[in-house]
């Protein structure tokens, strides 16, 4: 991954691609399965992804329960492994979940999500549209297909994924910031910027929102502006190479031409292709 797919594809992705809550395992645990465990595989924001494991283990073990049971166990085991970044784990629990019930639109979906993170881009892809054939509603799934067309830099798919992700679900504040760098990239500024602005109104304090209306005031000559940008973005993920070449340009527009020098360099040395990437942005 180049410092910008490492960031802006991955900084934000990981607001926009976060994993479907888990499933509960509505079922009353028999002899093998002590409630107990149920509830560790459950889970909650209390609970830490190793005691959840261990719950979901157990259950699953205990061999007493329905087909649909040990599916959610599963899925909620990939949630726990997905979340100590063990995506190899996760997706061996997610392909269960999936093979146990093959309507679980939730476990595609984060089956997808585990194939993106680890580069699988096909693979999130199809995941992701099994998720969508089962459930056309799932707006996440819609976002978390977006993401996985900017992973391939096809914008428009991207922008359009995203328009029905907050159609569905307008409180989701990651496919705001996906749409407004899909849609800077694009060339929609004003567009992206009401996006982008969205997204910050939300709460999605975050280094690639920043750097996303960083781009548009850069491409819209706002070049303070997008020198601001920059720097709050700078503040969040200090090695962003793409908020640093950025800022160069902002710079050297400006007359500052040492700043400006230093600042590109610098994103050179973290990511030598950052040019090429801002040609492809429409900043060249």
């Amino acid at each position: 991954m180049t410092a910008r797919a490492g960031v802006i594809k991955a900084v934000m992705l990981i607001l926009v691609v976060v994993l479907s809550g888990s499933s509960s395992l509505a079922q009353k645990p028999k002899k093998g399965s002590s409630l107990k465990n149920v509830e560790l595989c459950n889970g909650s924001d209390r609970v830490s992804p190793e005691a959840r494991i261990d719950g979901c283990t157990a259950f699953i073990d205990a061999g007493e329960g329905s087909a649909n049971g040990f599916a959610v166990a599963h899925n909620n085991r990939g949630n726990a492994y997905s979340a100590k970044a063990d995506y190899e784990r996760a997706i061996k629990d997610f392909v269960e979940a999936t093979r146990l019930n093959p309507n679980y639109a939730k476990a595609f979906n984060n089956l997808g999500v585990a194939y993106l993170r680890t580069g699988s881009h096909d693979l999130a892809l199809g995941a992701f549209e099994e998720a969508l054939k089962l459930n056309p509603n799932y707006g996440a799934a819609f976002a978390n297909r977006a993401a996985a067309h900017l992973k391939r830099n096809a914008y428009d798919r991207a922008a359009q994924d995203y328009d029905e992700a907050i159609r569905l679900d307008p409180k989701l504040e990651a496919a705001w910031s996906g749409r407004c760098w899909a849609r800077a990239v694009l060339g929609a500024l004003q567009a992206a910027l009401e996006d982008c602005d969205m997204a910050l109104r939300s709460g999605a304090n975050d280094a690639a929102t920043y750097d996303s209306r960083a781009l548009i005031n850069l491409k819209m000559g706002q070049l303070s502006a997008a020198i601001d940008d920059y720097n709050s973005a700078l503040r969040f993920a200090p090695k962003l190479a793409s908020a640093l070449y950025g800022r160069g340009i902002a710079r050297f527009k400006l007359g500052d031409r040492d700043g400006g020098n230093s600042d590109i360099s610098a994103a050179r040395r973290i990511d030598a292709g950052i040019g090429e990437d801002f040609v492809r942005y429409g900043v060249p």
